[in-house]
């Protein structure tokens, strides 16, 4: 049986669920907001903006997914021109390796339910949820949904220049599925946010709050979002 606040929840969160499209950038003064899908539609145009060095920080809102490739030629503008990233309403998927990829990131402020949707192959071990989901490792986690794994797996140093290489090398491949992964979500109430985590396996639909709930995983304390 689903608690309250879980119903409440998944209501909010399937009302305030927007319709795919394809992306589209708008110019906010030193912000770039980045709506829809990133399809690869506009790549070019933002990556353009962010060489003026005008823009200090990229908002993704409202963006439910894309290709791992496109995902990795944002996220690669994004590291070299420095700029900090914001999260407003879903960011799925693609948006979520783009999103990491901001020299500080962080969920935006309002009223909204912000949710951050990183894809993984499988529920993720306690293990797995000590590793930060950013610089490195966010290259390491990109590559497996581009490349198939190699028979031997490098480290260190190796690891990530082999990753780095597979996300630029391979050909695009949609290993991820619509709705799977580790979902952190910010949720505003009369005392504050509250934060929580969970493994959605795909079968939920759009119905989040059937989600599993995860311990121990707080989006702070794993560099998903920072101070």
């Amino acid at each position: 049986m689903k608690s309250p606040f879980g119903v409440l929840w998944g209501i909010s969160l399937a009302l305030l669920w927007p319709a795919a499209h394809s992306a589209e950038l708008d110019l906010q003064g030193s912000r770039l907001v980045v709506s829809g899908m990133l399809d690869g539609t506009v790549i070019k145009a933002f990556e353009e903006h962010l060489a003026t060095g005008r823009i200090r920080t990229v908002v993704f809102e409202n963006s439910l997914g894309g290709t791992p490739e496109v995902a990795n030629e944002y996220a690669r503008a994004i590291r070299a021109s420095g700029v900090n990233t914001e999260a407003k309403g879903q960011c799925h998927a693609a948006c979520a390796y783009a999103f990491l990829a901001g020299k500080e990131h962080r969920f935006g402020r309002g009223f909204q339910v912000n949710g951050l949707l990183i894809p993984v192959a499988g529920r993720p071990r306690p293990a797995d949820l000590v590793s930060r989901w950013n610089g490195d490792d966010g290259v390491r986690a990109l590559a497996d949904f581009i490349a198939p794994p190699a028979d031997v797996a490098p480290t260190g140093a190796a690891a990530v220049a082999d990753a780095s290489a597979a996300v630029q090398a391979a050909p695009p491949k949609e290993r991820w599925q619509p709705n799977q992964g580790v979902l952190f979500v910010s949720t505003p109430t009369l005392f504050g946010r509250v934060y929580n985590s969970y493994y959605c396996d795909g079968t939920q639909g759009r119905d989040m709050s059937r989600c599993e709930l995860l311990s121990d995983a707080d989006p702070y304390k794993l560099g998903v979002l920072t101070p």
